[in-house]
């Protein structure tokens, strides 16, 4: 018939054997049969050893229970004995977190990390060192670690870590070697509308004075704050011609025992914060005794202030005393506004610069009037496209620290 495409359906097909027998199995269908037994073997082998994929009930559980470091990482050590759970050290950068830890019976390790708890409320601040100046977004506000509560109110202190308030509230600066002026503006606070324009109209480079016996302190003092401004507080100390002209109520005086003129100045103190250091109001007998001052300057010592003197006494001695006890302290070189005069303010801020020249640096004194006013700022607009950097009065001042 040919070949089978040409065969009719159903014939020409071969015939069962007879009586029922089977035929014998080919090699072919033997060798199939073993190879899918060898699958099904080792898909069973690999899903029931320890190595396999699946998730094994560990033996043993270790839950690491470190105790706390002031780091956050444990002070266990791994055990000794071999095959035991061991509790491994955490990197410092997981300091806080809380560490759970288990091991295998195959010896793998699998570690959790979940957040730890903190005291306190409110936001987490991460600090990198020390450094001057603050962020001026934080600018108004205190840093309470450099204050401490006192019968007298809060006073600033050194910080635990050596952080003082004068590197707190410090204007930064470039910290190029150029020419640097500082130029301090007192008697804030003493006149309302004076002191707004001061603060509106003077460049943020201006150190700014606050009197201790002036009205709305904080509230001045963080407008200027949040405006740029460094600031210092001006104490009213004891003149030559005392009482006749009379600096006003909490006077530091040559008269009184060491203990009630550092009440004095504690009260002063107390009246605002965010100041880099203290600058005398008046003065000229309370700086020329050095019974009477040097208990002031070692209080300012401790508490990490500046001492601007304004350069009127020649008889003070608050460098010698500064330069033995270790304060920070510096002089004006120049009174700007001695002639209540623009013209006459301008010409001073004219030599102002010709000291800075010649010195490399100059710190010019001035009173919160509106000639003053108007004449510093006119002519620091000036003066600032003659290559002269204006900082905060910090920047200038004579530090031990910095030796």
């Amino acid at each position: 018939m040919g070949t089978d495409l040409n065969a009719p359906l159903g014939q020409d097909r071969r015939t069962k054997p007879q009586g029922g027998k089977k035929p014998a199995l080919s090699a072919g269908r033997m060798l199939l049969g073993l190879g899918v037994l060898a699958l099904a073997g080792i898909s069973g082998w690999v899903a029931l050893s320890p190595t396999g994929l699946r998730t094994i009930e560990p033996k043993e559980i270790a839950t690491a229970e470190p105790t706390e470091t002031p780091d956050g990482a444990s002070d266990k050590k791994p055990d000794d004995a071999g095959g035991k759970p061991q509790a491994l050290p955490t990197s410092g950068a997981l300091s806080g977190a809380n560490v759970e830890k288990t091991l295998t019976e195959d010896g793998s390790i699998i570690t959790k990390f979940s957040p730890g708890q903190r005291s306190g409320d409110g936001p987490a601040l991460i600090e990198v060192g020390q450094q001057k100046g603050q962020d001026p977004r934080m600018a108004a506000l205190p840093n309470d670690a450099l204050l401490e509560d006192t019968p007298d109110g809060r006073l600033p202190i050194i910080g635990a870590n050596g952080q003082r308030p004068m590197d707190q509230y410090a204007r930064p600066w470039s910290g190029a070697r150029g020419i640097r002026i500082a130029l301090v503006v007192g008697g804030l606070g003493l006149s309302q509308t004076g002191t707004q324009k001061a603060i509106r109209d003077l460049p943020e480079e201006v150190t700014l004075g606050f009197a201790a016996t002036g009205n709305s302190l904080q509230r001045w003092m963080q407008e200027a704050r949040r405006d740029g401004h460094e600031i210092l507080l001006q104490v009213p100390m004891e003149p030559f011609d005392y009482p006749d002209n009379n600096p006003g109520p909490h006077t530091l005086r040559t008269g009184p025992n060491a203990a009630k003129n550092l009440a004095e100045l504690h009260y002063s103190l107390a009246q605002i914060t965010n100041y880099t250091g203290i600058m005398n109001f008046l003065g000229g007998q309370f700086l020329s005794n050095a019974d009477a001052l040097e208990p002031v300057m070692r209080d300012l010592a401790k508490r990490g202030l500046l001492f601007l003197d304004d350069g009127t006494s020649a008889q003070s001695l608050t460098g010698t005393l500064a330069d033995t006890i270790g304060v920070p302290h510096g002089f004006a070189d120049l009174v700007v506004d001695g002639q209540l005069e623009r013209i006459a303010i301008l010409r001073k801020l004219d030599e102002l610069e010709r000291v800075a020249r010649k010195n490399g640096s100059a710190i010019g004194v001035a009173s919160a009037f509106d000639e003053s006013v108007a004449a510093v700022a006119q002519w620091m607009e000036e003066a600032g496209t003659r290559g002269i950097e204006f900082v905060g009065v910090s920047a200038l001042v004579k530090d031990p620290q910095q030796q």
